[in-house]
Order: C-alpha cells, then sequence, then structure tokens
C-alpha cells in the first residue's frame, strides 16, 4: 500500500531539504506531492527554482499519511503564514498522523502554531531558544509519538531516512541508504 506525503514549499524554502526529503521518500515509494503556499514556481533559498505539483489550497480535503515541512528563510515564515497549511497541519496532529519539519520550520511553524506542545523536538541552532521544550534540540533527528524534527541542511538525509522507517519500516530505509551508499544505523 503507497503512502501518500505532502511536502508544502514557499519562496525562501531550503532547496536541499525540500529536494532530499522528496528524493529519498519517492525512492522509498511514497506517492509525494509538492504544494507550494504561493505560485506553482517559486525561487528557494539559494536562488533554485523549484516547481510545485499543486497549490497547497487545492490539497486542503486530501489525507496523507505524512505533512513534512522543509526549512530556510524566509521559506518558514512563509510557510508559517499559509491558513490552508495550519489547517492540514492541525489535522494531521489530531487525527494521529505523522508530521514534520526540519530547520527552521520546527521552531517558526510548528511551535508558533502550539503543533510541538508536551513534545521533545529540535531545529537549527540558531533557533533553538524559540523551542519551549529544547532539551533535545542538540539531536540531529527526533521522533516524539507521531512528531519529527530535525535541524537543517546536514541532517536531511538522516531525516528523511528516519521518515521512511516510519513509513515503511526498518529494512525499507535500509535498502534505501544502502543504495544510496549512505550511513544509516
Amino acid at each position: 500500500m503507497s503512502k501518500e506525503v505532502l511536502v508544502p514549499i514557499a519562496e525562501g524554502t531550503e532547496e536541499l531539504e525540500a529536494v532530499t526529503i522528496v528524493d529519498v521518500l519517492r525512492r522509498a515509494g511514497a506517492v509525494v506531492t509538492v504544494a507550494s503556499v504561493s505560485g506553482l514556481q517559486v525561487t528557494a533559498s539559494r536562488g533554485v527554482k523549484l516547481v510545485a505539483d499543486r497549490l497547497i489550497a487545492d490539497c486542503a480535503t486530501n489525507v496523507y499519511d505524512l505533512v513534512v515541512l522543509p526549512g530556510g528563510m524566509p521559506g518558514a515564515e512563509n510557510l508559517r503564514d499559509s491558513p490552508e497549511l495550519e489547517i492540514l497541519l492541525r489535522r494531521q496532529q489530531k487525527e494521529g498522523r505523522l508530521f514534520g519539519a526540519i530547520c527552521a520550520s520546527p521552531a517558526v511553524v510548528l511551535e508558533h502554531h502550539g503543533l510541538l506542545a508536551g513534545r521533545r523536538a529540535t531545529c537549527y541552532p540558531t533557533f533553538a531558544t524559540k523551542l519551549k521544550s529544547a532539551e533535545a534540540a542538540q539531536s540531529r533527528v527526533v521522533v516524539d509519538d507521531k512528531c519529527v524534527t530535525s535541524q537543517g541542511p546536514g541532517t536531511a538525509l538522516d531525516f528523511s531516512l528516519t521518515l521512511v522507517e516510519l513509513l515503511f519500516g526498518k529494512e525499507k530505509a535500509g535498502e534505501i541508504a544502502e543504495a544510496m551508499v549512505a550511513a544509516w544505523h
């Protein structure tokens, strides 16, 4: 059974994180929809042009096994300011499905919307003071129930493989890591 994943993007999204998440999850067999909170094409944080599959408004009624946010600035702020994305994230949490974020997005989006209440999380080190519970802030990847967070571009592969493990199992994550010649526990 395939897994449905939503990866929202925005102007200023961190491209390495976005592309790594999409690539690794698709290698695992997930059906990944890249949805923009603005126009279909966005300029990422380092000037790379990314093209979304859909607009976030077109995803509002869909059910996803995982909604996962890349970081980057001002990308995280642009994601935070999307009312449609906030509704999707709140529904994801309420219904007990996986959601996650990397880099600035755990602090700027998830914490801002109260989605990290009572959870351990990590984020990009300079944003760690924005987390109410920073006990896990030094970890590369943190899984707390159905919420997964990670630090930044250098942890994007570990983060993505962790998402594969949660969706498809440890064996599948190991297969993907081996095929990519990536270190994996």
